[in-house]
């Protein structure tokens, strides 16, 4: 069957119409009717559908359909004038005499003269209902006849999750019985395609489903040997086909591809093993959307995948977050001011048709597929600008394939669902072509391919898969330094040999250096999503002083933090931004800026974007061992490392004390992040300058000591060992001799302000919390006032989405007010006054509770919001009125500040002798 153009289905649907309203015989043949309506979609219905099928009825007797097209149609005719409402009834009263997998996904109810389609996988549950004479107007409605179904789904459809369950029921079969490996997964990808032709006019509707279900036993025992033999048919030109070759078998098209080419081990099946592939042929594939197909495919060898498909799959909306700055937006908008001009019209038409792409981390071929759709509905904008009205052989104009994309990706099986991935989305994107043109537009045999090489993108050279890519572009695997398997540490050291502090990066940046290496000396882009790591914290200056100094490199476009998250159950949200970058400038950038992480973003543009993805010069900020400005130093808590027997709960405390009431001075509140936000207790043995006599006399205390030293006399590091001559003493004492002002290390990303506060001596802290000595009420103002936040927010590091302070890189780093007068200092101490007295209106709620956007309290906020002004004033007397206002004026003040720094550092010259 060859599929027919939508122009001749509606030129014949006009004779049909016309035809049959001449038609007025009380006994008009309704199976002549229906013989004639699928002809006008150029379809033979006795090859797809039967008349008369008996089944059994809800009420037990016989009952005869007029027409039924297995897991597709149902026709109930009536005589003209007669009741549709009863003819739909008696239709569904069908059904509990059809096979699960044979129910139709339509019925037809007519009388000749009115049509009622009903449609139960569509959207709305009303029926299409019109006249003969409007057939001509509703014939899109039956377009699944000819194979032209349009529709649009979401990436979870439940066809997705039954499809992934069916396909994955036959894999473990497979596996079970042996057949494993390498065969394994190519015997499926093969299957997937051909499941997906059956439904998209690849082949002709249903073949694939007919052949397995009329040539193979119910047992399944020859399924194996017949698939073996249509792999090879699909393998064949019909021109060097046998001529004695079954009738079924030759009706199959000719692939090519390569995609059966290779022998296979023929496999075994059994009756279940059928009947789940019979089950899964039945679903409609032509409604699965492009860009799950790998996850899809994926999700078939993990039986934990199957009903989570999103979580190995990247959405449409956030590929599109990717290419649309990176090269989309661009190209609408070159198309948009040229499309008057015919000749530029046909050199941008040129110009698409060379473009490359490349996905040097492309997995299952997610980006690429998303990518050569948007680039071929592109392509169909221009070529309809191109034709106008005119009708003309539309393959001569179709320019845009798949062979102008590449990949690499360094799993076998991903690599192998990104080529076939890539093929059936250009049949996808054929059919659309077909549908706009109005003639039937099919690539086969399959003479190009996408090139998806089967290596791992850090040790090869990205040249020899292309060598001239215009955009690269993906989603490199997120993997930080801690999780780095002992390959991927290989890799880092391949790719970042002599970079100085390249232990602590996370993988995705070996992307970044390898891109930035390809892209030398010409104007290819970039675009990866990466975690939010490498615009953040330690990660920045390690990473992007190699990028701009080494090679030059500018920031185009960013997202900032979003939720890189699916719609898939159980999915767990990922912290990601976007960066796009090339090795030349551009007068104009754009930041994509999120009020929220699950929001949409708004676009700013702006002249520069640094990398903390703010406006402002190219600049990073290193992790420093001393302040750029003259304040105390700041500096971990005291750390332990006493396998937690020097940490005490509240009744362990009282227990030593009740053993020896003296002990109670050996005895300190110990205080770490979480005891500072939620006011929870803590203590520890403090035996810094305790009398020996003292340990010994309480022997609960001294069997503490006991432990401690025993337990660091067994540790594999010398440095812990050394440390058991010492037991008595945390291994690192860091507890300020004053009054001090504590940190939490980690604070929630929800809080407007971190919580601060000052302690006593006598509260030890632990290494949980920052300390710094000798502050005064103006340091305390400074640190909690809304522009110190702003620095937090864009320079800290990130603990998942909650901020991980740091002194190294933000505290030593934070640019403080420049000159500060006697009365701003003033105005500065009396609002950090008002914000401790107000808290102190509280003693019962904890920081956690006054700082929880939720329940803090009004005069709180009121103190904070006085603060906030005083501590601006500190900076400049024109208020700032946004944060982005906040955060660029500090990157200057600091690009000034360390600037004076390295002049004064700079080593002077030896003298020679």
């Amino acid at each position: 069957m060859s599929q027919i153009s939508w122009n001749e289905i509606k030129s014949r649907a006009v004779t049909f119409s016309k035809r049959w309203a001449d038609e007025v015989s009380e006994d008009a043949e309704a199976k002549t009717f229906i013989d004639d309506f699928f002809n006008v979609f150029g379809v033979e219905r006795k090859r797809v559908a039967s008349f008369e099928q008996k089944v059994k009825k809800i009420d037990g007797k016989d009952g005869f359909i007029d027409m039924l097209w297995k897991g597709t149609l149902l026709i109930e005719m009536k005589s003209r004038g007669k009741d549709l409402n009863k003819a739909f009834t008696q239709a569904k009263d069908y059904f509990p005499g059809i096979k699960d997998s044979e129910l139709p996904k339509y019925i037809l109810v007519c009388d000749f003269e009115k049509f009622r389609l009903y449609d139960f996988e569509g959207t709305s549950p009303e029926p299409i209902e019109f006249t003969l004479d409007k057939l001509i107007d509703n014939i899109q409605h039956f377009g699944f006849i000819a194979g032209y179904q349009k529709r649009t789904f979401k990436d979870e459809d439940p066809v997705n999750i039954k499809a992934a369950e069916l396909m994955g029921k036959l894999h473990d079969e497979l596996k079970a019985s042996g057949y494993d490996g390498h065969q394994l997964e190519v015997f499926l990808v093969r299957l997937l395609f051909c499941l997906f032709a059956d439904d998209t006019s690849i082949f002709e509707k249903g073949i694939f489903y007919d052949y397995i279900n009329t040539k193979t036993n119910e047992d399944g025992s020859d399924l194996g040997m017949h698939l073996a033999q249509l792999f090879q048919v699909l393998n064949q030109p019909e021109s060097k086909r046998q001529k004695s070759l079954d009738e079924a078998l030759a009706a199959f098209p000719y692939i090519n591809g390569k995609l059966f080419e290779e022998n296979l081990t023929i496999a075994a099946f059994n009756s279940a093993m059928r009947n789940a592939l019979l089950n899964a042929a039945v679903l409609d594939w032509g409604k699965i959307s492009p860009a799950i197909f790998g996850s899809l495919f994926q999700s078939v060898l993990d039986p934990t995948q199957r009903r989570n498909l999103g979580a190995h799959y990247t959405s449409e909306k956030n590929i599109l977050k990717v290419i649309k700055p990176l090269f989309l937006d661009e190209l609408y908008q070159e198309f948009e001011s040229i499309k008057s001009n015919k000749k530029k019209v046909e050199a941008f038409h040129d110009k698409l048709s060379k473009l490359k792409f490349l996905d040097p981390a492309c997995g299952c071929g997610n980006f690429l597929i998303i990518a050569y759709r948007e680039l071929r509905l592109l392509e169909i904008e221009v070529v309809k600008k191109q034709l106008g009205k005119q009708l003309v052989n539309v393959n001569e104009y179709l320019k845009v394939d798949v062979d102008q994309f590449y990949g690499i990706e360094i799993d076998e099986f991903p690599s192998q669902i990104a080529q076939v991935a890539m093929w059936l989305t250009d049949h996808q994107m054929n059919m659309r072509a077909s549908d706009e043109f109005g003639e039937y537009y099919i690539r086969l045999p399959l003479t190009k391919s996408a090139t998806i090489v089967n290596a791992n993108a850090l040790r090869i050279d990205w040249k020899q898969v292309v060598p001239d890519a215009d955009f690269i572009f993906g989603n490199p695997p997120f993997v930080g330094k801690k999780e780095q398997n002992f390959v991927q540490k290989s890799d880092m050291e391949y790719v970042l040999t002599n970079t100085k502090g390249a232990g602590v990066l996370d993988y995705v940046t070996a992307w970044y250096i390898v891109a930035a290496r390809y892209i030398q000396n010409t104007k290819t882009k970039v675009a990866y999503v990466s975690t939010n790591s490498i615009s953040q914290g330690e990660q920045v200056g390690l990473l992007w002083t190699v990028l701009f100094n080494k090679y030059n490199i500018k920031i185009h476009f960013a997202h900032r933090t979003f939720s890189w998250r699916n719609e898939a159950r159980g999915n767990a949200a990922v912290h990601c931004v976007i960066v796009g970058f090339a090795n030349y400038d551009v007068n104009v950038k754009s930041i994509f800026e999120y009020e929220d992480i699950k929001a949409e973003p708004h676009e700013i543009k702006v002249k520069n974007i640094n990398p903390f993805l703010v406006e402002g010069k190219d600049v990073t900020v290193e992790n420093r061992k001393s302040p750029i400005c003259k304040v105390a130093l700041m500096n971990y808590g005291s750390f332990a490392l006493d396998d937690g027997n020097y940490t005490l709960t509240e009744a362990e405390r009282n227990d030593i004390v009740s053993e020896n009431k003296s002990s109670e001075k050996l005895i300190k509140p110990y205080i770490g992040g979480r005891e500072l936000l939620h006011s929870e207790k803590r203590y520890c043995l403090w035996l810094e300058g305790a009398q020996p006599n003292e340990i010994k006399s309480n022997y609960k205390v001294k069997e503490r000591v006991e432990a401690v030293k025993k337990w660091r006399i067994n540790s594999d590091r010398g440095n812990t060992r050394k440390l058991a001559e010492t037991p008595t003493l945390f291994a690192e004492v860091r507890q300020p001799k004053t009054d001090y002002l504590a940190f939490p290390t980690v604070s929630s990303v929800n809080r407007k302000y971190i919580p601060i506060a000052f302690l006593t001596p006598n509260v030890v802290a632990s290494n949980q919390l920052y300390v710094l000595p000798h502050a005064t009420l103006y340091h305390f103002g400074v640190l909690t006032s809304f522009i110190h936040m702003s620095w937090v927010k864009y320079i800290c590091g990130r603990l998942k989405s909650d901020f991980r302070y740091s002194a190294g890189i933000v505290y030593n780093n934070y640019p403080w007010p420049e000159t500060v007068n006697d009365k701003q200092r003033e105005q500065v101490e009396q609002c950090a006054q008002a914000v401790l007295d107000a808290r102190a209106k509280y003693p019962t709620s904890s920081l956690a509770d006054l700082y929880d956007p939720l329940t803090m309290p009004p005069d709180l906020v009121k103190a904070h919001n006085a603060l906030d002004k005083a501590v601006d004033q500190c900076y400049r007397k024109e208020p700032f009125t946004t944060e982005s206002q906040r955060i660029a004026y500090l990157f200057e003040l600091y690009e000034r500040y360390t600037a004076t720094l390295f002049t004064e550092e700079k080593p002077k010259k030896k003298k020679k002798p």
